[in-house]
């Protein structure tokens, strides 16, 4: 089996559990939006990613990232989903469209301090596990300040909630409390799931589901 081939199998697997996950939840797949994480993978597979219609891609890396910006079509949809750096926040803004880590106000205004080269889109990372220093977020409690002081101080009005579930609890149960987050601070989008949990994420409201592995297999190349 071609390398081609591998991909397009896997990639029809996800599709049918989506595609299954949300006519069981009552939802329609324009809902969803799938993101193909290609983080440690050869731009030669995001390239069969393209060909085989994939057009949101996502990365963790800054480098790895605006490299494979360059090599690919202009029209994928670049997602940033790692955690931010300060003094990447200019080269991230070059080839990133969405940020789904958001987590900090000083970054937020650094981005903004871009006008319109910044990207066009920000989730709010929420770290569901606040004794974990080595994950990105904010804790739950800090969610109605931080939103206040993004839209006063960095006039940036995030389009939704990102988060990873917990390695040691139920993920739906996670996926739930943070939808029920999203309502109440009246957020439109909801970036959860990943290759291991996005049907448990698209029945809990999951909008955005970032799924590497289960597409691109285990295997990683040197970025």
């Amino acid at each position: 089996m071609s390398r081609a081939e591998e991909i397009a199998a896997n990639l029809a697997q996800v599709q049918e559990k989506i595609s299954r996950a949300a006519a069981d939840s009552g939802r329609t797949l324009d809902e969803i939006t799938l993101i193909a994480v290609t983080k440690n993978f050869p731009v030669s597979d995001a390239q069969i990613l393209f060909d085989l219609g994939i057009r949101n891609m996502g990365e963790n890396r800054d480098e790895e990232g605006a490299r494979k910006s360059e090599q690919l079509p202009a029209d994928i949809r670049w997602h940033f989903q790692g955690q931010i750096q300060s003094r990447k926040i200019k080269s991230i803004s070059s080839w990133a469209d969405v940020i789904h880590s958001l987590d900090s106000l000083s970054h937020a205004e650094k981005f903004a301090a871009l006008g319109e080269g910044a990207p066009t889109e920000f989730f709010v990372q929420i770290n569901l596990e606040p004794e974990r220093h080595d994950r990105g977020g904010i804790a739950p409690t800090q969610i109605d300040t931080f939103l206040q002081e993004l839209a006063e101080k960095a006039e940036i009005f995030p389009i939704g909630l990102m988060t990873v579930a917990p390695i040691d609890q139920d993920p739906l149960q996670a996926f739930t409390e943070l939808a029920e987050m999203q309502r109440r601070v009246r957020l439109q989008k909801l970036s959860m799931g990943m290759s291991g949990d996005f049907e448990a994420a698209i029945s809990a409201g999951a909008t955005h589901i970032r799924v590497g592995s289960s597409i691109l297999g285990s295997r990683g190349y040197p970025a």
